[in-house]
């Protein structure tokens, strides 16, 4: 969880032995609240590019909210390494947030669990617009960033535990 004066974009780089030249990387990008999801993404692929990935490795899909999230993260894990989601669900004045962030964080954990593959969250469960935007490139980061060196991790984790 973020708060006030940290930044979750401050994020240390992959490790010099960490090979990522045959990593595929995939990244599911909700549309809803597009001016959001859509910074989230930016700062996901500048990281991904800073750390040496090349553009042909990283493949980008766009759904229409949270709730498709899961089953696209699953579709395009029959292609890549690891995946992303990146969403945003603000609260509104009916119970529909917390069933769209339930449904969606479930889903994710079981697509991740069953496939033992990375699904990385990068989904932003806020209560206004303005604490949005402020994990989007704002005050406290971009969870787009934090999502990718979050993936790059994992797959350092595997690397380094299929080597042992």
């Amino acid at each position: 969880m973020s708060s006030a004066g940290k930044n979750l974009s401050d994020v240390a780089g992959i490790a010099s032995n960490f090979n990522t030249q045959h990593l595929k990387i995939g990244i599911v990008q909700a549309v809803w609240n597009s001016e959001i999801t859509g910074k989230l993404l930016q700062g996901a692929q500048d990281h991904l590019l800073e750390q040496g990935i090349q553009p042909s490795q990283i493949t980008s899909v766009q759904v229409s909210g949270a709730m498709e999230l899961p089953l696209a993260a699953q579709w395009l894990l029959e292609k890549t390494d690891a995946v992303m989601v990146l969403g945003c669900v603000i609260r509104g004045g009916t119970p529909h947030f917390e069933y769209v962030c339930q449904g969606t964080t479930q889903g994710v954990m079981q697509v991740q669990l069953h496939s033992q593959k990375p699904v990385i969250y990068g989904l932003l469960t806020v209560n206004t617009e303005q604490e949005a935007f402020d994990r989007a490139g704002g005050i406290h980061g971009n969870k787009g960033t934090e999502a990718a060196a979050t993936l790059l991790h994992q797959m350092q984790l595997k690397q380094h535990i299929d080597q042992l």
